[in-house]
């Protein structure tokens, strides 16, 4: 729906998007000036970028110009590898002013059809609408057809039609028991790795926040881990989302990873004192330099590859220890499932994952909750059934010293308990029966 209006003493068009957003755009000029500009508005919500740009080219002049230097290099690399992959083959010969919601949905839906989630999918067409935003910000264009990305991704829930609930999605995570024997396992064959995998199980940290964990993150005292850097791509980077977080440390961790750190300050003080005497540096300096380097790392001494430590150890030892395959990351959803299951809250959670939103933690293990909420709603049952027990007492008293017959106080009694149910206003009880 639009229009031409005065308004403030200026001529405007006033219309509405496909996303049901109002516009009000003022016209330099008179009323025939607000009319081009509503034809235009009609046509399609759109005009073409300067130049008439594909949506390539002017993808690659965004990438250049707004992007670098002004998000994470790791999104950055991933925001080229889905105009490549996914945006360009579909879109890049397109001029930016004739792609429409249409096209959009369709490749949305060819997506689906070979086999991408949805979650994908999201991320995707988010990568467009973040450069329509900014054609749009320039004054280019005035539509987004990758806006309200819900709507173009929407689920289809055939299950729903056909009178079947939603599958709830099952995480591949490890018990109590199988997380116990392939530490022990770990101990015992490859005990180098024993503080990685202790710490993966018992924080839930990403693979990447490992790797980058030093000795001087660890807080002995207060017990927790400080996050502050994740390795990403044989680069070290800021964590997810830009921010640092604290994760507890149980007692069984503390005492691992302080024994660790002691250990390699001994190691690194003997290497030290085997060195001539004019080139032995202070133990102050020896200390800091164990203090900032890898607290996790080869037998050799090295930095972690994320590759060859999940294909050649975490892999062989799941196979040593009898246990199925899960993925590395699956260590995070454990340490999750497990708190839950022993009724932590999401929030806390989501504070020790370092989510972005409650949301994801409630999307990704919210139907874990109800089950441990049982004897919550079972002390609603013992309150019900005291209070009508001591309603019932105290009928039962008052009608014997006022002299009532057994049989009345029994009635009475039934009478009392049938009134506590709710009923339509207006209603009256149905007579007991003799």
């Amino acid at each position: 729906m639009a229009c031409v209006r005065k308004w403030r003493d200026n001529w405007v068009v006033d219309w509405y998007d496909e996303n049901k957003k109002r516009h009000i755009d003022k016209v330099e000029g008179g009323r025939e000036d607000a009319e081009k500009r509503l034809a235009e508005v009609i046509k399609g919500g759109k005009k073409s970028p300067k130049n008439n740009q594909t949506f390539k080219e002017y993808a690659e002049w965004w990438l250049e110009n707004c992007a670098k230097g002004e998000i994470k290099e790791s999104t950055f690399e991933e925001y080229e590898a889905v105009l490549k992959n996914h945006l360009y083959p579909a879109f890049g010969s397109k001029p930016m002013g004739k792609i429409n919601r249409k096209a959009l949905r369709e490749f949305a839906t060819g997506k689906r059809n070979i086999g991408l989630s949805r979650s994908t999918i999201r991320n995707i067409i988010g990568v467009m609408r973040v450069i329509y935003n900014q054609a749009i910000d320039d004054e280019d264009l005035i539509f987004n057809p990758a806006g309200n990305i819900g709507k173009l991704n929407k689920k289809r829930n055939r299950e729903a039609q056909q009178g079947n609930a939603k599958e709830i999605k099952k995480l591949n995570t490890l018990s109590k028991k199988e997380i116990a024997l392939f530490l022990e396992e770990t101990r015992e064959k490859m005990p180098h790795y024993f503080p990685l995998f202790l710490c993966a199980f018992r924080t839930g940290l990403r693979e990447g926040e490992l790797i980058a964990l030093k000795p001087m993150d660890i807080d002995f005292n207060g017990r927790f881990l400080e996050v502050c850097r994740t390795y990403y791509r044989g680069r070290i980077s800021t964590p997810k989302d830009n921010e640092a977080r604290k994760v507890d440390m149980s007692m069984q961790l503390t005492n691992t990873l302080d024994e660790l750190v002691a250990q390699k300050k001994a190691e690194a003080l003997k290497r030290e004192m085997e060195k001539p005497p004019g080139e032995r540096r202070k133990t102050e300096e020896v200390i800091c330099e164990v203090m900032e380097s890898w607290l996790f790392t080869t037998p050799e001494g090295t930095q972690l590859n994320p590759d060859n430590m999940r294909k050649r150890v975490f892999y062989r030892l799941l196979d040593l220890a009898g246990l199925r395959r899960i993925r590395f990351h699956d260590a995070r959803h454990t340490f999750a499932t497990l708190l839950i299951e022993q009724g932590e809250s999401l929030a806390y959670v989501k504070d020790q994952l370092g989510h972005s939103s409650i949301q994801i933690t409630v999307d990704t293990y919210g139907h874990l909750v109800p089950g441990g909420n049982k004897q919550a709603v079972d002390r609603l049952d013992d309150d019900v059934e005291a209070s009508l027990e001591t309603l019932e007492t105290n009928l039962e008293t008052n009608d014997q010293d006022r002299g009532v017959d057994d049989a009345q106080v029994t009635d009475n009694a039934w009478r009392a308990r049938r009134d506590l149910n709710p009923r339509p206003s207006g209603s009256k009880p149905a007579a007991l029966s003799n």
